[in-house]
């Protein structure tokens, strides 16, 4: 017979979004369970440095910055389990997940699995990443100012990317191999920027670097057999953009059309007691800090949802 294992709110995706939910739910006395595939990777466990987070001093490491949640989140009577889910089940009142250490069931389900749908496709990318290499302009931008940095992409998101990284680097060097959307847009005001040069008909072929980090990339010409390489500092990365991790849902939770999952203000999901938080919204606002008010959120409603309250109880200490 498969184990069954119960909790009041159960979490699926260790990331800033579900700690934060795991650390209100458990402060709520609600028995909460977080399922994390593996705590070093994802968005912010892969950040080389946090210079964004409200508190958090710009010297410390994503990993650090998670690994100080998970810790809060634990004290408070979360337990983590390290584990692969793939399939859930969501059509009655109890929720049940399905894992190989067994099936959990649960009161309340929360997604927080990010957007870390992307993969490495360019050499160089993974030995770079977090030391030149990054995903995240908003994020990483500050590093390069007055410095030279690659974007490459002619999506929407490398767009938009681009224009941040405008106002820090001294050079931005725009890379596309294709012709952005017609509906893209940005593109001619990116363009006009005087330290944005567009690279077109060209393709990213490797990140070059040294023990120090990024030294530049290589480049081919579409129709020339020979490659260059250009000096930059920092490559920004957007070929193949990043799309929500919803395949474990099976089609059970609704998503818009751009992947995301769509949720009320309460982020709860259309099908009730399911929430959802964190990148796997795509929204555009992926920053941690957001994530963890996501989180928060979800876990004061889910407190509503499961004591039949009509108020959110307010979590703090009054003295």
């Amino acid at each position: 017979m498969t184990d069954i294992i119960e909790a009041d709110v159960l979490i699926i995706g260790g990331g800033p979004a579900g700690c934060a939910c795991a650390l209100y739910a458990a402060r709520s006395a609600l028995k909460t369970i977080v399922l994390d595939k593996n705590p070093a990777v994802g968005a912010l466990a892969i950040t080389h440095k946090i210079a964004n987070y409200p508190g958090i001093s710009a010297d410390t490491t994503g990993s650090d910055l998670l690994k100080v949640m998970r810790d809060q989140a634990v004290a408070y009577g979360a337990e983590y389990q390290q584990v692969q889910v793939y399939g859930i089940d969501v059509s009655g009142p109890l929720k049940l997940v399905y894992t190989p250490v067994g099936v959990f069931q649960c009161k309340a389900l929360v997604l927080a699995t990010g957007a870390m749908g992307r993969s490495s496709v360019l050499p160089g990318e993974d030995e770079f990443l977090g030391r030149g290499v990054s995903y995240c302009a908003t994020c990483d931008g500050a590093f390069y100012r007055n410095q030279n940095v690659v974007v490459y992409g002619a999506n929407q998101e490398a767009i938009d990317e681009a224009m941040v990284l405008s106002k820090f680097a001294s050079t931005v060097y725009w890379v596309t191999n294709a012709k952005p959307s017609s509906s893209a847009l940005g593109v001619q005001h990116l363009e006009s920027a005087p330290n944005v040069k567009r690279l077109n008909r060209t393709r990213l072929l490797s990140v070059e670097g040294n023990d120090l980090g990024v030294t530049g990339v290589m480049l081919q010409k579409l129709g020339e057999d020979c490659s260059t390489n250009l000096e930059a500092n920092g490559v920004f990365i957007y070929s193949t953009g990043s799309l929500p991790i919803t395949d474990f849902l099976q089609g059970q939770i609704p998503l818009r059309s751009d992947g995301g999952v769509d949720v009320n203000a309460d982020m709860m999901t259309a099908v009730e007691g399911v929430w959802a938080v964190g990148d796997i919204r795509n929204t555009p606002f992926k920053q941690a800090v957001v994530a963890c008010s996501d989180g928060c959120i979800a876990a004061m409603s889910i407190d509503k949802f499961l004591n039949h309250r009509r108020d959110i109880r307010v979590d703090w200490v009054h003295r």
